[in-house]
This record gives C-alpha cells, sequence and structure tokens, in this order.
C-alpha cells in the first residue's frame, strides 16, 4: 500500500504547491497593479499646450492622438466636467500630449497643433477642438487629416495666420516639439489613448469618470 500511495500522494503535493504559486502570483500582481497605477513621477509639461490657472496644484495630462475615435469621444463626453469641476475652479490645470499611433496623419495633425501653439496659445485649443471635430464618425481608416483639412480650420479662425502655420508644417519648424511628446510617451509607456494621468498616476480606465475624480480629489487632500 506504501508504495502505491507514494506516487499519489507527491502528485498531490506538487498541485497543491503550484496551486499556491499561482495563487501567490495572482495577489501580487493585483496588489502591484491597484486600480492605477503610480509611475512615480508627473510628465513634464514645460513647453506644452496648458489650460487653467499656472498655479493650480493637480496637473491632469491627456496622451491623445488626433486620429484616436477615442480620444475624440473621451474629449466631447468627459472633458467638459473636468473643465467645469476642477479646471475653471482653478483646482487642476490640464496639458495635452501628442501621441502618433496612426503614422503620419498623426504626426501631421501633432505639428500643425504645436505650431498653433507656438504662434498663438489663445489659438490652440479652438484649433484643438475643431481638429477633432473633423474625424469622421465612421470609416475612422479614411484618410482625413490632410493639409486641406488643417488649412479649412485656420482659415475660420481670426487667432491664425494660415499662410505662417503653412510655412511652418512644411519646413517642420516645430518637429521637435512632436519629438519631445514621443520621448514623453516612451518614458510613461502610453499604449493606449486615450491616457490620463493625474499627477503621476495613470488612471487604469480614462472613461471612469469616478476614478478621475477619486485621484484628484486625493491629490488635493494631499496639499
Amino acid at each position: 500500500m506504501k508504495g502505491k500511495n507514494s506516487p499519489i500522494k507527491i502528485t498531490v503535493i506538487i498541485t497543491l504547491v503550484i496551486i499556491a504559486l499561482i495563487v501567490a502570483i495572482v495577489v501580487l500582481t493585483n496588489n502591484g497593479t491597484g486600480k492605477d497605477t503610480t509611475t512615480g513621477n508627473q510628465p513634464s509639461i514645460e513647453g506644452q499646450p496648458v489650460m487653467g490657472e499656472e498655479d493650480a496644484p493637480v496637473t491632469i495630462v491627456e496622451f491623445g492622438d488626433f486620429k484616436c475615435p477615442a480620444c475624440k469621444a473621451w474629449g466631447e463626453q468627459y472633458f467638459p466636467q473636468i473643465k467645469q469641476d476642477y479646471i475653471d475652479t482653478g483646482k487642476a490645470k490640464f496639458a495635452y500630449i501628442n501621441v502618433l499611433f496612426h503614422g503620419e496623419e498623426s504626426k501631421l495633425g501633432s505639428l500643425a497643433a504645436e505650431s498653433v501653439w507656438a504662434q498663438n496659445p489663445e489659438a490652440y485649443w479652438d484649433f484643438h477642438k475643431q481638429l477633432f471635430a473633423q474625424q469622421p464618425s465612421e470609416d475612422h481608416d479614411t484618410k482625413w487629416l490632410t493639409m486641406d483639412t488643417i488649412t479649412k480650420i485656420a482659415d475660420n479662425m481670426d487667432k491664425i495666420d494660415g499662410e505662417q502655420l503653412k510655412e511652418d508644417i512644411k519646413n517642420n519648424t516645430h518637429l521637435d516639439a512632436v519629438n519631445k511628446d514621443t520621448e514623453l510617451v516612451t518614458e510613461h509607456n502610453v499604449e493606449l489613448t486615450p491616457s490620463i494621468m493625474v499627477n503621476d498616476k495613470m488612471i487604469e480606465d480614462p472613461f471612469d469618470y469616478a476614478a478621475i475624480q477619486a485621484a484628484i480629489e486625493q491629490e488635493l487632500e494631499g496639499n
């Protein structure tokens, strides 16, 4: 009997050890990620488009792509509430960092936006909004982010010098600003757009307003 039971006992022991290891890995993984991820440092917003009071205690950063449908949806459905609750009240400021996940069109949109920001910061957010508004609601793969689109928007905005904008884009005048954003995307391991950070915390689900609000309130309590 002893000889027959030993292999069974060994198999059971090995199985229990494997299960224990799997449970330990799952627990450690869950404890490590949590609802939001603290990166240890927040993105530099020096030279970035920023909305809100300079001395606001909380910084909200969106890593976004003008070609990204989810970014358009987030900007239309969630950003207005954040602006009303926190930016307009002086509790937070908001910065936008370009992500180039959709190739040349993303690059062109980012370069155009950076050129507008450099030319006239007061025109930037309107241009930003109008550029997203041009994104088609269907057939997102169609090539729509073109110089014609950019020119059309600029021509309807008094605060933008359209000819200067064309020259800046043609000469890649502000390409360094776009490349700086790409470095920040890499530094903060941004893999999805939009990605939202509240100070040094990456929000797991950017479409969970309660989570964003909780992160902001937590940072406010710490100031």
